[in-house]
């Protein structure tokens, strides 16, 4: 649900609150109140934080430049690493799965493995304390 949301949002569909009401109407019986707010919360800190995380995801980049990768998989990508640095009650791993079965869902067939790697390339990095609090 995050994904339609971030993607709705980007094609300028309306505030995150709004986009993420939409959203959740179109999931009706699959969605909670929890799930709603949750998705709002995640949604509302991705577009907050979008710079930062374009930034980040472009340093793990190898001879490739941001506007080149789909918009799909760079929101996906920016979602995930929203979530590994915020949302700390979520896994790090949990996250870097979930994204990589989003891909597999909802890009290319070359996308799981691409959002593995610059995930688990920004996972390393919180792990080896390269990405401090302040960073984000």
């Amino acid at each position: 649900m995050a994904l339609q949301c971030l993607y709705a949002a980007s094609l300028g569909g309306g505030s995150p609150e709004e986009v993420v009401d939409f959203v959740a109407g179109e999931w009706v019986g699959s969605s909670t109140d929890d799930a709603r707010d949750y998705c709002l919360k995640l949604v509302t800190q991705t577009i907050k934080q979008q710079e930062w995380a374009d930034q980040i995801i472009t340093s793990k980049l190898e001879h490739w430049d941001l506007a080149r990768l789909t918009l799909i998989d760079r929101l996906i990508l920016e979602l995930a690493l929203i979530e590994m640095v915020n949302f700390s009650a979520v896994p790090l791993k949990v996250s870097i799965s979930e994204a990589i079965e989003i891909a597999k869902r909802y890009s290319t067939d070359d996308s799981p493995g691409f959002v593995n790697g610059i995930l688990d390339a920004v996972y390393h990095d919180i792990l080896e304390g390269k990405m401090e609090d302040g960073d984000w």
